[in-house]
């Protein structure tokens, strides 16, 4: 009897030590990588604590690997690996590039496509601004019309490539792709044509394509119907629901089969920002021009919710091109002249404002209660997360910052117009 109750207690001692192994391996998949633009959640939030403030050129530097070319492609990170894309000036390469985590030497440098034809892009967007998205064994490589591959992250190999979904950016590719179960969903939004296409993501064929709805658009000039946004999914009574949030339409889809679950109805210009879901409401920025708004919706209910679960809007010093990052029932956001406002998300009100030095492209992420801003001018501006305004560093690089970081550990990923840098705090 004693014996049965001895192995009964081994047994469920090595179960609950099995248990333990496997929820430690999950926390260290999840804090060590990086999986799309904007991070794993595509919200620009960390989970990680202990991440750097301080650093320079010359402090808290644990390597930088300068990347020929030149791209606006954020790094995504899955072990040891990090990837970037970039493209020879003129658009004509295009690569892939793979960096070791540890080190920062190059592991894989992959021309992929060599396009017969290039079209022109927008002074403030490069080739290869779509972030890659990946995950394990497997990195999705996209430069919009131009190509999208998928690689083995091992080898590098090509697994498949797409050169048929077409699409006139007019200034250049910048909608990053997404992961859904087996499917790779891409964001297409140009002058002649707008969708949103989901591959299967082992073979690249095409699963469900959906056509936004042209009556939305109808009335727009074709210079105004281009959108640039990386869509999100959010869950909802325990539905997944995709969000994108074009030119003219936000629309909330299934992912699975790309059916339309409801539209709000806009007019606006070249959306580029991503949107976000926090406190039961979709909030996410409209456009490019003059006036850029802010919108929360509810996210509940079918068919045209434009009028009926709008809960509020503002157009005060909105970002045109980066994203606002929302944690806590609080919006952070920051406009492209530097005009920094935190909101409410509850209600749009106004909780700070106050002004940093610079222009900033790059959207704001959120770690360890610092939100970091990253100005075109090779600053970063480090904040402490609440409800008031409080600068802890701001921090110099050479180069441009034109893109957004990475978390992994306790180190931040930067990349400039120059180098890739890994942060860590010493």
């Amino acid at each position: 009897m004693k014996s049965r109750l001895f192995l009964g207690l081994c047994c469920l001692s090595l179960l609950g030590c099995l248990i333990l192994e496997c929820f430690q391996q999950s926390i260290d998949i999840e804090s060590n990588n990086w999986t799309y633009f904007r991070g794993s959640n595509l919200d620009g939030i960390s989970k990680n604590i202990n991440l750097p403030c301080t650093w320079g050129e010359d402090t808290n530097i644990s390597w930088k690997t300068p990347v020929h070319g030149k791209g606006y492609s954020s790094p995504v990170i899955w072990n040891d690996q990090v990837w970037v894309t970039t493209a020879a000036n003129d658009g004509k390469e295009l690569y892939a590039v793979c960096l070791n985590r540890e080190k920062g030497n190059i592991i894989h440098d992959i021309k992929l496509f060599t396009p017969d034809s290039v079209p022109s892009i927008h002074s403030l967007n490069t080739y290869a601004t779509p972030t890659p998205a990946i995950e394990e064994g497997f990195v999705y490589i996209h430069f919009g019309e131009l190509g999208t591959a998928c690689l083995d992250s091992k080898s590098g190999a090509v697994i498949w490539k797409r050169t048929d979904l077409h699409c006139n950016h007019v200034q250049g590719p910048a909608s990053s792709p997404i992961i859904y179960k087996d499917l790779l969903i891409l964001h297409y939004e140009g002058i002649d044509i707008q969708y949103l296409i989901a591959l299967d993501k082992k073979t690249g064929k095409t699963i469900w394509k959906s056509i936004r709805p042209q009556e939305c658009y109808e009335k727009a000039a074709p210079i105004a119907r281009k959108s640039y946004v990386t869509p999100i999914i959010i869950t909802l009574h325990g539905k997944d629901l995709l969000i994108s949030n074009g030119s003219e339409v936000c629309i909330a889809y299934d992912p699975l089969t790309g059916k339309e679950v409801w539209r709000v109805v806009y007019s606006s210009d070249s959306t580029i920002g991503m949107p976000s879901f926090s406190d039961g409401l979709v909030i996410f920025t409209t456009g490019f021009g003059q006036p850029v708004r802010l919108f929360a919706v509810n996210p509940e209910g079918s068919g045209d919710i434009t009028n009926s679960n709008l809960v509020w809007q503002t157009d005060l010093d909105v970002p045109g091109i980066n994203s606002p990052v929302v944690k806590d029932g609080i919006i952070y956001m920051i406009h492209e002249r530097g005009t920094v406002t935190c909101l409410e998300a509850k209600t749009g009100n106004v909780i700070w404002k106050n002004k940093l030095k610079g222009e900033f492209y790059s959207s704001p992420i959120i770690g360890d209660g610092k939100i970091y801003f990253p100005s075109k001018q090779g600053f970063v501006y480090v904040l402490k997360e609440g409800k008031e305004f409080n600068i802890l560093a701001v921090n110099k690089l050479n180069g441009q910052f034109w893109t957004t970081m990475a978390v992994s550990g306790k180190s931040l990923l930067l990349r400039t117009d120059l180098a890739l840098y890994c942060i860590d705090k010493k």
